[in-house]
């Protein structure tokens, strides 16, 4: 047949395998990990999806979670899954940080996993008790420079995105606060709310119902915007640390060499699950999530800025993770 070598020959053999099992995916259960406890905000994404991705797949969709060491027990296992589509990945924003923050990390986030769509970004709140006298950020540090090191915050755990924001605006304000490192959000709430941590830096979902009940006083948000649910609390680029912009974010991945014909079903049928009116109103009011849906290039490219600029924070400040 003219214009046909060896090396098409060969190449369409190899690629052969894959187109075929594109088209006859998916052929069996699907199955989500979710790399964290169960009732966290990856877990609510991936069963706010579920239904709606079982329905516009035709396959049955399991949802496991496979916690430990910061996400990365459960990511490392997507990682070696095969590219067949069968094994998904959801994340949340520590998944940039752990190559910089856990030693012997098991795999590698750009070559063994396929980006697939970054679903959506939140703000973080910094929040303190009633009876705390700063009101502002302003306030806030010129108390810290007053009593250096007396000012303690939790966060949800050492190299989580919350604890490195802190960080980071500690270094650019010249000021010194004292990190208390919790185990998730529940126990760090819990401390917050009855005074035993002066600050308390958490996502919005986490902290808004104690705002809007009176027993925390939000102080400021890490967002370039102020976030709709929260209009009256300014963000730090207000505050002359633009710079310090930190964000929760959800993200979902496959295997590497996943074909792409499979990614492109499998996201569009996320999307389209995501946007269903149940689920965007949970994530936008619950969670006050920014709804993004993105292509998976938009993904890639934002989980590198955000491995960049954490990273750094660690890596200067002799981090380790829990």
């Amino acid at each position: 047949m003219a214009g046909l070598t060896r090396r098409t020959v060969v190449a369409g053999a190899v690629l052969a395998p894959f187109a075929a099992r594109a088209q006859s995916w998916p052929s069996g259960p699907i199955r989500i990990i979710v790399p964290y406890p169960a009732g966290g905000s990856v877990d609510q994404v991936a069963r706010l999806a579920q239904s709606g991705l079982a329905k516009r797949l035709g396959a049955t969709i399991v949802i496991e979670n496979r916690s430990g060491a910061g996400g990365s027990t459960g990511s490392a296992l997507v990682a070696k899954s095969p590219p067949d589509g069968s094994t998904w990945l959801l994340v949340f924003d520590n998944h940039a940080v752990n190559p910089a923050l856990l030693p012997n990390f098991p795999f590698d986030n750009q070559k063994d996993l396929e980006p697939v769509s970054l679903i959506g970004t939140a703000p973080y709140l910094v929040a303190t008790h009633p009876l705390r006298p700063y009101k502002t950020l302003p306030e806030l540090i010129t108390a810290a420079k007053e009593q250096p090191g007396k000012i303690s915050y939790g966060s949800v755990g050492s190299g989580s995105i919350g604890h490195l924001a802190m960080v980071l605006l500690s270094k650019r304000a010249g000021i010194e606060l004292t990190h208390v490192p919790y185990r998730g959000g529940a126990p760090a709430l819990n401390d917050a709310v009855a005074g035993h941590v002066d600050l308390i830096n958490g996502s919005a979902a986490l902290l808004t119902p104690h705002v809007a009940a009176g027993r925390l006083r939000p102080v400021f948000q890490t967002g370039a915007q102020r976030l709709a649910g929260h209009p009256d609390v300014p963000t730090l680029g207000e505050g002359g640390y633009k710079e310090v912009e930190a964000y929760a974010w959800w993200g979902a991945y496959a295997p590497a060499k996943t074909p792409k014909e499979i990614i492109d079903r499998f996201r569009t049928a996320l999307v389209e699950s995501l946007r269903e009116d149940k689920a965007a109103r949970m994530l936008t009011e619950s969670q006050q999530m920014s709804l993004l849906l993105t292509a998976p290039e938009e993904l890639r490219k934002f989980e590198l800025e955000q491995t960049r600029i954490w990273g750094t924070v660690v890596r200067e400040n002799g981090i380790k993770g829990d």
